[in-house]
C-alpha cells in the first residue's frame, strides 16, 4: 500500500473536523470534486459555498452534483467568484463558525478549458486570510498546491511561506509532500486553535 494521493489526504483531513450540519467552502470548484465531497460530508442540514472565475468550472460542478444527487448532499451555492472574495461573501453569521476551506490551485483540469487561466499569487493569500477568519476553532484549511505548472511554483512557495508564518498560538501549519520530485503536487494544511 503507498501513500494516499495529495487530493486523498486533503479529503482525509477534512473528512475529520466536517461533520453533518456544518458549512463548509470549496474556494475553487474546478471540476466540483471537493464541493461534491464536502456536499457529502456536511450532509443535508449542511451548507456548501463554492467560488471559481470560470463560469465552465461551476457547469461542471452542477453537472457533478447533478450526477450524484440525492436527499443526503448540504444545499450547495456555486458563486462565480474569485476566492479573495469569500469573506464578503460568506453570510457574516457564518463568520468565524465555516468547518473546512479547500483550495485546490493552478487551473481548471477539465477538456477544452483554458490553462493559461490560473490561481495568482496574490489573490490566494488573501483568500487564505479570509477563510481563516471563516474558520472555527478546530476548523481546517487545505490547500492542495501544483508547482509544476507556470506560475505555480511562486504561488506555491508564497502559501508555504504564508502557513509557515502563522503564530502558533492560532494556528498549526502542516505540509505533505514528496520530497524526491519538486514539481509533485502537494498539500498545505493548517487548523485554527
Amino acid at each position: 500500500m503507498g501513500f494516499l494521493s495529495v487530493l486523498s489526504y486533503a479529503h482525509q483531513l477534512v473528512a475529520a473536523r466536517v461533520q453533518p450540519g456544518d458549512t463548509a467552502i470549496d474556494a475553487t470548484v474546478g471540476t466540483g470534486a471537493d464541493t461534491l465531497f464536502l456536499a457529502k460530508a456536511a450532509g443535508k442540514r449542511g451548507r456548501v459555498y463554492g467560488f471559481d472565475i470560470q463560469q465552465e468550472a461551476l457547469h461542471c460542478a452542477r453537472r457533478r452534483l447533478e450526477e450524484n444527487a440525492s436527499p443526503s448532499l448540504a444545499e450547495v451555492s456555486l458563486l462565480l467568484q474569485g476566492h479573495e472574495q469569500m469573506r464578503e461573501a460568506v453570510p457574516g453569521m457564518l463568520h468565524g463558525k465555516v468547518a473546512a476551506v479547500m483550495f485546490n490551485l493552478g487551473y481548471l483540469p477539465s477538456e477544452g478549458a483554458d490553462p493559461t487561466v490560473i490561481t495568482h499569487t496574490d489573490s490566494t493569500l488573501v483568500a487564505l486570510d479570509a477563510a481563516l477568519q471563516l474558520l472555527r476553532p478546530r476548523g481546517i484549511l487545505t490547500a492542495v498546491l501544483y508547482p509544476g505548472h507556470a506560475g505555480g511554483s511562486e504561488e506555491a512557495e508564497a502559501v508555504l511561506q504564508w502557513a509557515s508564518a502563522l503564530p502558533v498560538s492560532s494556528s498549526q501549519s502542516i505540509i505533505y509532500r514528496q520530497l524526491q520530485r519538486a514539481a509533485s503536487p502537494y498539500v498545505v494544511a493548517v487548523e485554527k486553535k
